[in-house]
């Protein structure tokens, strides 16, 4: 019997890096799960929209969110989706989890030793902003360092605040991939040590992969 088919959800960007980037981490998930039938979807900017791919898949669906927070999207959009049919679930986003600390911290440069920004896309919804406090607790855990979120949108406070009140902070994005919210992070650091987004400066973490993975096999067995 087919195991249920694995719907990889993300944002959507227009920067062609970052969909690059998102599309590889798609390819490597599958890889991961031989046995499985993976697809990409995303909730905005790019193609298939979920809404639309969601109807192509015959039998049980897991719908797993490369989203790094709930918010809108997850709690609207991918929740909304998997109502209208009773063989789909949607799994845990991707954060906070230590795996993502473990990226996160390989980002930075080794030699600094001082307090982390964690910069955060954030939306208006407060499940978002929990997720980003804990992450950045998960963070500081795995560092031993002072970390702090700010957000680049949304919630307060935001990045050009958080620099100013600690001006030896460097930064880490807690983004998947390059993209809009990037830029817009490393213009506002100026001349600020900013680490790279998670899937970018490199092959894909296995760290996500797993995470990816994991998600995946709790959604599963949660369907009976």
């Amino acid at each position: 019997m087919p195991r249920p088919t694995l719907l990889a959800v993300s944002h959507g960007t227009s920067d062609v890096d970052g969909a690059h980037a998102i599309a590889r981490f798609v390819d490597r998930i599958a890889a991961a799960l031989p046995d499985v039938d993976v697809r990409a979807a995303f909730v905005d900017v790019q193609q298939p929209d979920v809404r639309d791919e969601l109807p192509t898949i015959a039998g049980p669906v897991v719908i797993v969110p490369l989203l790094l927070s709930s918010g809108f999207h997850v709690h609207h959009d991918l929740h909304g989706s998997a109502r209208e049919r009773p063989d789909a679930v949607v799994a845990d986003t991707m954060g906070p989890d230590a795996r993502l600390a473990e990226v996160l911290a390989e980002r930075l440069p080794p030699v600094l030793a001082g307090p982390v920004i964690l910069a955060v896309a954030g939306s208006r919804d407060p499940r978002s902003s929990a997720d980003a406090e804990d992450m950045a607790a998960l963070l500081q855990e795995r560092l031993s360092r002072p970390v702090s979120p700010a957000y680049l949108a949304a919630r307060r406070p935001d990045l050009p605040t958080a620099l100013a009140t600690d001006p030896e902070a460097v930064v880490a994005t807690y983004l998947l991939a390059c993209g809009y919210f990037f830029d817009l992070a490393a213009r506002q650091a100026h001349d600020r040590t900013i680490a790279l987004p998670l899937l970018d400066g490199g092959p894909v973490p296995r760290e996500l992969v797993d995470l990816i993975v994991a998600r995946y096999e709790d959604a599963v067995m949660r369907m009976g």
